[in-house]
């Protein structure tokens, strides 16, 4: 077992276990204040560190709070969907996920659900308005055809915010975010 430390780079102090009867998983728990992290016995210094950054980050990312509520993402969906959709597209739900880290939103159509990403939290709110816009329009059309692009010619922020996103992703992948 590692003693716990902190450091300015963890937003929690962190605890390591190591553990022999663990083969292959890894597993984090936030336990009074301290994030426990344990690991298979097997692993080498190196193993250990990339695992406690990931789980730790999965920890951090899972206590995010919104920035709006889920509520407030209904009705300003509803508004969106009213300006730009005339009125359709509408989800039945509409929430902020923290297990999306390949997409920026995801739609259901047969549910009529939309989850956006935390990680749109922060950006600025014309390009959490086209995900969300984007969304909508695959709860009319499912397929990014051009009936679906269609649907977001009347949103003026369009180009931008999937420049915008592009960009985004590119920092992230290459470390770049600037934090």
């Amino acid at each position: 077992m590692r003693p716990v430390s902190a450091s300015d780079s963890e937003p929690y102090p962190v605890e390591v276990r190591r553990s022999a009867r663990r083969r292959r998983t890894v597993s984090v728990d936030l336990r009074d204040g301290v994030a426990v992290v344990s690991i298979p016995a097997t692993f080498t210094a190196g193993q250990e560190k990339q695992w406690v950054e990931r789980m730790v980050a999965k920890l951090h990312a899972k206590s995010i709070q919104p920035t709006h509520s889920d509520t407030g993402l209904g009705e300003r969906a509803a508004e969106l969907s009213a300006r730009f959709l005339g009125g359709r597209g509408a989800p039945n739900s509409i929430r902020w996920v923290t297990n999306q880290n390949s997409r920026w939103g995801s739609a259901t159509p047969v549910a009529r659900a939309i989850r956006l990403s935390h990680k749109l939290q922060g950006m600025p709110d014309w390009v959490v308005d086209y995900v969300i816009l984007h969304e909508m329009a695959h709860l009319i059309e499912p397929s990014h055809n051009a009936t679906f692009w269609a649907l977001l010619k009347s949103y003026p922020h369009t180009e931008t915010a999937k420049a915008f996103l592009l960009g985004a992703a590119y920092a992230a992948d290459h470390g770049l975010s600037g934090r």
